[in-house]
């Protein structure tokens, strides 16, 4: 089976971590410090701090905003669940704007859902393909607002020469499938000296200094050795993005020719970073997308569904309070018709080739 994603850490993340583990310094400490330089680095943002998850990221950028009961935060119901956690967890009431061809929101599709209430905007840069991030940063300058970043899935992602993350509150997540991961983890990216240091505080128990509690907080520290794993792919994510973008390409040559499938695409001013390779079935009616999934897992090829239905289409925010269900039919169009094909940097060239041969096969 050629898999969806593979998990390639490296030689030299196997030396940090030994030597993590013999320095008996565990917990946060100097390596969590240089994996933060790197992530400012690559973001060209004043502050960037490290969190023990990407969800971790979301809700702190939005504490540390001031977001919470009776404010209202716009964003993507085509997205990943953790989006809308945070946002519940921050007392806030989420909204949605419908995609774009792209699958994220714009300016366009945010801007009549904004009201007295809103306090934030949350695009979702998904599959590695940034949205507009300039158009959204622009209108949230326009009406007062937050900008808030998902960037979980595009580390290295730019847009207008300028890296994800730094338009507004930067928020990455390093999971175990992500183009740089430390297993679990996450990192927010920011200009703002005050949002920074509220982060710090939240992430660590309120505390300014040992037993100096300043306000009520949480544990949302990340590792030493989690950081020794993701400090070498961060020292090589050109090279790891430019695989993920040349297997892109390969596929994209490869399968270009067969009707009633949509490719991903680049827009103008945009550098994806191929977290995921998105296709979408067309036509009316398309093909089942779970058959074609059924079909290419036995030819041995696995796929992925992301995602399956919009985030609020579950039976736990049917009636949710803080959940309100804005009609977006692009999205739910995408739900039923996408899948992710392998693009991973585990790849071989061979690899390649049976991925587009059996989905050739498949659906012709």
């Amino acid at each position: 089976m050629i898999p969806i994603s593979k998990v390639d850490v490296g030689d030299e993340a196997e030396r940090l971590v030994l030597d993590v583990l013999r320095s008996g310094h565990l917990a946060q400490g100097k390596y969590v410090s240089a994996l933060e330089d790197q992530f400012a680095a690559l973001t060209g943002c004043e502050h960037a701090i490290a969190l023990g998850s990407g969800t971790a990221a979301l809700f702190l950028a939005l504490a540390a905003a001031g977001i919470g009961p009776g404010d209202e935060v716009i964003t993507s119901p085509f997205t990943f669940v953790a989006t809308l956690n945070a946002i519940c967890a921050a007392g806030a009431t989420a909204r949605f704007a419908d995609i774009g061809e792209d699958y994220a929101v714009s300016a366009e599709t945010v801007a009549p859902l904004v009201n007295s209430r809103t306090r934030a905007i949350l695009p979702v840069h998904l599959y590695g393909l940034p949205a507009d991030a300039p158009g959204l940063a622009r209108l949230a300058g326009e009406y007062g607002l937050t900008l808030i970043e998902d960037a979980a899935q595009a580390v290295g992602a730019a847009v207008a020469g300028r890296q994800v993350g730094s338009f507004g509150i930067g928020c990455f997540s390093l999971y175990a499938t992500k183009n740089v991961t430390t297993g679990e983890g996450g990192m927010i990216t920011t200009d703002d000296p005050d949002v920074a240091d509220r982060v710090r505080l939240l992430r660590n128990q309120g505390m300014r200094g040992r037993y100096e509690y300043e306000i009520a907080g949480f544990n949302h520290r990340l590792t030493d050795i989690q950081a020794a794993i993701g400090i070498p792919q961060m020292e090589r994510l050109d090279e790891i993005n430019t695989r993920r973008r040349e297997n892109a390409a390969a596929l994209t040559a490869g399968l270009a020719e067969i009707p009633g499938l949509r490719l991903p695409e680049e827009p103008p001013g945009r550098h994806h970073v191929f977290h995921q390779y998105t296709v979408e079935l067309e036509g009316e009616p398309a093909l089942d997308r779970d058959a074609v999934v059924d079909r290419l897992a036995t030819a041995g090829v696995a796929t992925g569904v992301y995602y399956p239905r919009l985030v609020h289409d579950y039976p736990c925010f049917a009636d949710h309070p803080l959940v309100v269900k804005d009609p977006t039919p692009r999205a739910a169009a995408a739900a039923a018709r996408v899948l992710s094909l392998p693009v991973h940097t585990g790849l071989s060239d061979e690899d390649v080739q049976t991925v587009i041969g059996e989905t050739e096969r498949i659906l012709t």
